[in-house]
């Protein structure tokens, strides 16, 4: 029986396919019984020896050569260096407080680090008759101390710190330490930074 001339191609190509798979397999076969040479593992590792250092000198020079990511920001590092120290100076002072204390006095230590609205803000809710009250009654006497966080969000002229604020507090019945953590807004004011808002972290997005 003759075969079209399609046939013929399809057949060609079905036995090309069969002698190729016969090919692999044989010497596939001679590979897997002989046994590979002693030299052939140490010379078959050499190579990742040698590629291994031209992949790790990136990471190690990607430093000394890195961006400026202050060029993305709307501060430069001085402005980030003089803002976190005010928010510092502030922290200390914030819980810092004796009942003998009036409201002027306090806010008196905060002099330059605070905004004359926040200041306001800050000695009316020192002087809040409860509170003060209550601070007299105990004899309450707080110092504190605070450590940023990190940065919670950024803007122009203006950027607020995650800080924890240490405080011990003495009282009448004795003497209790705890830290919160409070979200402290600084703004760019007169060529300096100002805390213009504090609250509990978090409570913006309660």
């Amino acid at each position: 029986m003759e075969l079209s001339s399609g046939q013929q191609r399809l057949l060609f190509v079905v036995v090309v396919l069969a002698l190729a798979g016969l090919g692999i397999y044989l010497v596939g076969g001679r590979h897997h019984t002989s046994s590979p040479p002693p030299s052939r593992p140490s010379a078959s590792a050499a190579p990742v020896t040698s590629t291994s250092a031209p992949v790790a000198a990136p990471a190690t020079t990607a430093p000394s050569g890195g961006a400026d990511i202050y060029q993305w920001l709307p501060f430069s590092q001085q402005d980030l260096t003089a803002a976190a120290r005010t928010t510092v100076a502030f922290s200390a002072d914030y819980e810092n407080w004796s009942y003998t204390e009036p409201a002027p006095a306090y806010i008196a230590k905060m002099n330059g680090l605070v905004t004359g609205n926040f200041a306001a803000s800050l000695q009316n809710s020192y002087a809040t008759p409860g509170v003060a009250a209550l601070r007299s009654a105990q004899k309450q006497i707080s110092t504190s101390n605070g450590t940023i966080a990190s940065i919670q969000s950024f803007g122009s002229g203006s950027i607020t710190f995650v800080v924890n604020i240490a405080q011990r507090l003495a009282t009448t019945s004795g003497t209790a330490n705890s830290t919160k953590q409070y979200a402290v807004t600084v703004i760019s004011n007169g060529g300096g930074w100002q805390v213009n808002n504090v609250e509990l972290a978090g409570a913006g997005n309660q």
